[in-house]
């Protein structure tokens, strides 16, 4: 059985953001719920699935081993099978209070401290050159986070001061009504935070928070690629209690002059002037880890492969190395002298109707063109 990736699902791209992440699942949870698709068993399997990928992809720990290793990874980690189980329930509440105007349980209740003005945990991209990592790396990382503001208590307020919102009543949310349907809404006011500011910290300047310069030191895996995702633990923004969140890690791998990488396995284009491919000589081509010898088939054709097992990339998930792929490019001569051009005549006349395919395949169709004509 094929199982669907679980970005494909939320139809969302392997790099999307925690905010992407909710928007599109918030649009098919409402789209598949039983209650809009009744007696409808397929839009409630689908219900079931699209819970169990936001399940897995809201939360980082179990979104960075689904990257890693995929759902075999998180067998054991809790993942629950169609319901809403360990998912952000926050997420699922404020879905329900979208669609049935906070009948389940009233206003959200954000799991974060609410005077916390930004989350503890933060992505970055880190560059990675092609050898680091095919062959893994210790990689010191700059990075700068955010620590909370102590004048204030990062609440961005002088003395600490904040009032509740005015126009959300502090609820963070406010009620529309459409017909017969009632939805919730982020305050405009407050943006959420069911609190305002009076006056600003001079500290701070009203942002809760003031940013640090720190240095990481990961150890990359050999065979790491693009999109793979590594967690720093402790080395994320730093709360208002001095606890700090954790720095998930992207990288980004640059393109190999020669090699050209797809996964485990490694491509790479040979040019072959014509008299080795007629002649099949042997040739010495690079690898990964240094030469490898190339014995041509006599009459090699262009864009034809070889394949080298075991002479591409380590599996980052299975420790397995993959394929090296030789493709044959076809060079000719771009131009001749005459001593190269009586040779040439000579080996096409040596091969006697042989070297002249074209007429044998026409004669007819000269035949049938002429025959046309002659009514």
């Amino acid at each position: 059985m094929i199982e669907l990736d679980y970005y494909e699902v939320l139809e969302v791209s392997r790099d999307c953001s925690g905010t992407e992440l909710k928007k599109s699942y918030r649009k098919l949870a409402m789209k598949f719920h039983p209650d809009r698709n009744q007696d409808d068993a397929e839009a409630e399997e689908k219900f079931k699935v699209v819970n169990e990928a936001y399940q897995v992809l809201s939360d980082e720990e179990k979104r960075s081993i689904y990257d890693r290793y995929g759902k075999e990874g998180l067998e054991g980690q809790g993942m629950g099978h169609g319901g809403f189980g360990g998912a952000n329930m926050d997420d699922v509440m404020d879905m329900f209070n979208s669609m049935f105007g906070g009948s389940f349980g009233g206003s959200k209740q954000s799991r974060r401290d609410p005077g916390q003005k930004y989350p503890l945990d933060f992505e970055m991209e880190v560059p990675l050159e092609f050898h680091e990592a095919v062959f893994g790396c210790k990689k010191d990382i700059a990075m700068t986070y955010k620590t909370s503001c102590e004048p204030c208590e990062g609440t961005g307020a002088k003395d600490a001061k904040i009032e509740s919102c005015e126009y959300c009543g502090g609820q963070g949310q406010v009620l529309m009504r459409q017909g017969p349907m009632q939805f919730a809404q982020t305050c405009p006011k407050c943006q959420g935070q069911g609190q305002t500011i009076k006056e600003a910290c001079g500290s701070c300047s009203g942002k809760g928070y003031h940013v640090k310069e720190d240095t990481v030191t990961v150890t990359v895996p050999a065979g790491i690629d693009t999109g793979n995702r590594l967690r720093a633990q402790g080395y994320g923004n730093e709360g208002r209690g001095g606890q700090r969140g954790d720095l998930i890690i992207t990288f980004a791998v640059k393109e190999d002059k020669n090699f050209i990488r797809n996964g485990s396995d490694i491509y790479i284009e040979v040019p072959v002037f014509f008299t080795q491919s007629i002649l099949g000589e042997t040739i010495s081509i690079p690898t990964l880890d240094g030469e490898i010898d190339l014995e041509l088939n006599k009459g090699t054709i262009d864009k034809e492969q070889y394949v080298f097992p075991g002479e591409g990339v380590v599996d980052v998930h299975s420790g397995r190395k993959g394929r090296l792929v030789a493709q044959i490019k076809l060079v000719l001569p771009k131009k001749i002298n005459d001593a190269q051009k009586e040779l040439l005549e000579k080996i096409q006349e040596s091969y006697g109707v042989e070297s002249r395919p074209h007429k044998n395949t026409f004669d007819d169709a000269f035949d049938r063109v002429k025959s046309w004509f002659k009514s």
